[in-house]
């Protein structure tokens, strides 16, 4: 297991090193002058924009920019925001726990939806349950997540007053915005632990298990299930990625103070360091619970270990 682990790392290390490459270049692709944006509303002179572009660094050619990034990081400095004058890393520990509360709810949700539905819908296809979810499934697809969260808005919050539509005022606020981003992760396990149950139903090893003498729920919860859970936690691991992005519009229209949040507001105010770190951040959290996942999963299917090669 050892080796199975620090194989996932140094596979791992590439991938940060590309993830900080592609976070350094979009943010320089963008238009927009930083020391500009700085200095906005006080009418700068081009020396005095010149100026802050020298005292920041922005003046230098960007592989050097890039190059005392990666001398930073290796120090465990991750640059100082051009805004407030503060450390990034404290920037991004102050507000990374909002981002992973609202990621890990929208996760919960969709586990206690999809799992659910995806399970009857296998063991019995065609039932009312069945029919259920996949109206779920279908709905969760075809609807966006920022739509849905606006709607969410509209009728909870404007309409029925039952719930805030801003903040983070308690457990309350939080209840909008994991909805509506989990939901449609809970359509994609529908479908998954759905449809890889019903194939699982129809091996050979299933029929032995019920010829044995095994009742239907030992059949599922031994055998089918087992099985069938492996693709669900890799694919729960996969879209950790696209929560953690999905969580920055969620925060954006529920005005909740996180991480996502607050890389949209870096990038329109060209704060380089906090683009680049916050991203770096993301990528590394992205990566660590991948690892997390592929353990689990390796404790499940000991075949998985075999396949990494260090």
């Amino acid at each position: 297991m050892m080796r199975f682990a620090m194989g996932r790392l140094l596979i791992a290390i590439p991938v940060l090193l590309g993830v900080s490459i592609v976070a350094f270049l979009i943010i320089h692709l963008i238009p927009g002058n930083p020391a500009q944006a700085m200095l906005f509303g006080s009418n700068p002179t081009p020396t005095q924009i010149h100026d802050l572009e020298v005292r920041l660094g922005l003046d230098q050619p960007l592989y050097q920019q890039y190059g005392k990034y990666l001398v930073g990081l290796v120090h465990g400095d991750l640059g100082t925001s051009f805004v407030t004058g503060r450390g990034v890393f404290s920037e991004i520990v102050s507000r990374a726990p909002s981002t992973f509360v609202l990621s890990g709810s929208a996760m919960l949700i969709a586990i206690v939806v999809g799992v659910p539905l995806g399970i009857v819908g296998g063991v019995r296809p065609g039932s009312f349950w069945d029919r259920a979810g996949r109206v779920i499934s279908v709905s969760g697809v075809a609807i966006p997540y920022f739509w849905l969260a606006l709607l969410f808005v509209l009728i909870f919050a404007v309409r029925l007053r039952l719930v805030p539509a801003v903040g983070t005022q308690g457990f309350s606020s939080l209840i909008l915005p994991a909805v509506a981003l989990g939901w449609g992760y809970a359509a994609i396990l529908t479908r998954l632990v759905r449809s890889r149950l019903i194939e699982e139903y129809q091996d050979e090893y299933i029929k032995t298990a019920r010829a044995k003498g095994c009742g239907e729920t030992r059949v599922l919860l031994n055998h089918a299930l087992r099985n069938a859970v492996i693709p669900t936690i890799t694919m729960l691991g996969l879209q950790i990625g696209n929560i953690l992005t999905g969580a920055a519009a969620i925060e954006v229209i529920f005005g909740r103070p996180g991480l996502g949040s607050f890389l949209v507001q870096s990038i329109a105010a060209k704060n380089i360091p906090v683009v680049q770190g916050a991203v770096l951040f993301i990528g590394v959290a992205y990566v660590l619970i991948n690892l997390v996942v592929d353990m689990l999963v390796g404790v499940i299917d000991p075949r998985t270990r075999k396949q990494v090669t260090v």
